[in-house]
Protein backbone atom coordinates (compact mmCIF):
# COMPACT_ATOMS: atom_id res chain seq x y z
CA UNK A 1 0.00 0.00 0.00
CA UNK A 2 0.97 3.63 -0.29
CA UNK A 3 2.97 5.45 2.35
CA UNK A 4 1.56 8.65 3.75
CA UNK A 5 3.61 11.80 4.41
CA UNK A 6 3.25 12.92 8.02
CA UNK A 7 3.08 9.37 9.39
CA UNK A 8 6.66 8.70 8.24
CA UNK A 9 7.17 5.57 6.23
CA UNK A 10 4.11 3.73 7.50
CA UNK A 11 1.83 2.21 4.90
CA UNK A 12 -1.87 3.04 4.78
CA UNK A 13 -2.52 -0.45 6.12
CA UNK A 14 -0.21 0.15 9.10
CA UNK A 15 -1.75 3.55 9.80
CA UNK A 16 -5.28 2.12 9.74
CA UNK A 17 -4.23 -0.79 11.96
CA UNK A 18 -2.68 1.68 14.40
CA UNK A 19 -5.90 3.74 14.55
CA UNK A 20 -8.07 0.63 14.94
CA UNK A 21 -5.84 -0.72 17.71
CA UNK A 22 -6.19 2.58 19.59
CA UNK A 23 -9.97 2.03 19.56
CA UNK A 24 -9.89 -1.40 21.19
CA UNK A 25 -9.92 -0.13 24.78
CA UNK A 26 -12.88 2.24 24.91
CA UNK A 27 -12.65 2.62 28.69
CA UNK A 28 -9.46 4.66 28.23
CA UNK A 29 -10.64 6.45 25.09
CA UNK A 30 -11.32 10.11 25.70
CA UNK A 31 -13.63 12.11 23.40
CA UNK A 32 -10.75 14.32 22.21
CA UNK A 33 -8.72 11.29 21.15
CA UNK A 34 -11.79 9.70 19.54
CA UNK A 35 -12.37 12.90 17.55
CA UNK A 36 -8.75 12.92 16.44
CA UNK A 37 -8.92 9.30 15.27
CA UNK A 38 -12.21 10.02 13.48
CA UNK A 39 -10.64 12.89 11.55
CA UNK A 40 -7.55 10.84 10.73
CA UNK A 41 -9.58 7.87 9.46
CA UNK A 42 -11.84 10.16 7.44
CA UNK A 43 -8.78 11.74 5.85
CA UNK A 44 -7.52 8.31 4.78
CA UNK A 45 -10.69 7.40 2.87
CA UNK A 46 -9.40 9.00 -0.34
CA UNK A 47 -6.11 7.10 -0.08
CA UNK A 48 -7.92 3.80 0.42
CA UNK A 49 -10.26 4.52 -2.51
CA UNK A 50 -7.24 5.22 -4.71
CA UNK A 51 -5.62 2.00 -3.54
CA UNK A 52 -8.78 0.03 -4.34
CA UNK A 53 -8.89 1.60 -7.81
CA UNK A 54 -5.25 0.65 -8.45
CA UNK A 55 -5.81 -2.88 -7.18
CA UNK A 56 -9.00 -3.19 -9.23
CA UNK A 57 -7.12 -2.11 -12.36
CA UNK A 58 -4.45 -4.75 -11.71
CA UNK A 59 -7.16 -7.36 -11.11
CA UNK A 60 -8.92 -6.48 -14.37
CA UNK A 61 -5.67 -6.61 -16.35
CA UNK A 62 -4.95 -10.06 -14.92
CA UNK A 63 -8.48 -11.23 -15.70
CA UNK A 64 -8.17 -10.03 -19.29
CA UNK A 65 -4.83 -11.82 -19.54
CA UNK A 66 -6.49 -15.05 -18.36
CA UNK A 67 -9.50 -14.73 -20.68
CA UNK A 68 -7.23 -14.18 -23.68
CA UNK A 69 -5.50 -17.52 -23.11
CA UNK A 70 -6.52 -20.31 -25.53
CA UNK A 71 -9.22 -22.62 -24.18
CA UNK A 72 -9.88 -20.36 -21.18
CA UNK A 73 -13.57 -19.66 -20.77
CA UNK A 74 -14.77 -16.63 -18.84
CA UNK A 75 -16.27 -18.93 -16.20
CA UNK A 76 -12.97 -20.73 -15.70
CA UNK A 77 -11.05 -17.43 -15.69
CA UNK A 78 -13.35 -16.14 -12.91
CA UNK A 79 -12.44 -19.18 -10.82
CA UNK A 80 -8.73 -18.98 -11.56
CA UNK A 81 -8.54 -15.22 -10.89
CA UNK A 82 -9.56 -15.80 -7.28
CA UNK A 83 -6.32 -17.68 -6.69
CA UNK A 84 -4.11 -14.78 -7.78
CA UNK A 85 -2.35 -12.16 -5.64
CA UNK A 86 -4.26 -9.46 -7.56
CA UNK A 87 -7.59 -10.75 -6.26
CA UNK A 88 -6.27 -11.22 -2.72
CA UNK A 89 -4.81 -7.70 -2.64
CA UNK A 90 -8.07 -6.21 -3.95
CA UNK A 91 -10.11 -8.06 -1.34
CA UNK A 92 -7.71 -6.96 1.40
CA UNK A 93 -8.02 -3.32 0.34
CA UNK A 94 -11.83 -3.62 0.30
CA UNK A 95 -11.69 -5.16 3.78
CA UNK A 96 -9.67 -2.25 5.10
CA UNK A 97 -12.15 0.20 3.61
CA UNK A 98 -15.03 -1.66 5.28
CA UNK A 99 -13.18 -1.72 8.62
CA UNK A 100 -12.46 2.01 8.32
CA UNK A 101 -16.09 2.88 7.67
CA UNK A 102 -17.24 0.68 10.55
CA UNK A 103 -14.74 2.42 12.84
CA UNK A 104 -15.90 5.83 11.60
CA UNK A 105 -19.54 4.91 12.30
CA UNK A 106 -18.61 3.58 15.74
CA UNK A 107 -16.63 6.70 16.59
CA UNK A 108 -19.52 8.95 15.58
CA UNK A 109 -21.87 6.91 17.78
CA UNK A 110 -19.39 6.96 20.67
CA UNK A 111 -18.95 10.74 20.41
CA UNK A 112 -22.72 11.31 20.24
CA UNK A 113 -23.21 9.14 23.33
CA UNK A 114 -20.47 11.01 25.20
CA UNK A 115 -22.00 14.34 24.21
CA UNK A 116 -25.44 13.25 25.42
CA UNK A 117 -23.88 11.97 28.63
CA UNK A 118 -22.16 15.32 29.19
CA UNK A 119 -25.38 17.25 28.45
CA UNK A 120 -27.32 15.04 30.85
CA UNK A 121 -24.73 15.69 33.55
CA UNK A 122 -25.02 19.43 33.03
CA UNK A 123 -28.81 19.44 33.34
CA UNK A 124 -28.80 17.56 36.65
Amino acid sequence: MLSVGNEGTMTIREIINDKLNRLKNTQDLQPAEASEILVELSALVGNVNEEIKNRSDAFNRKLLELVEQPKMSVAKAMIVIKTTPEWQELETAKGYKEAMFEAIRSLKYYLRAKQQEAEATLTM
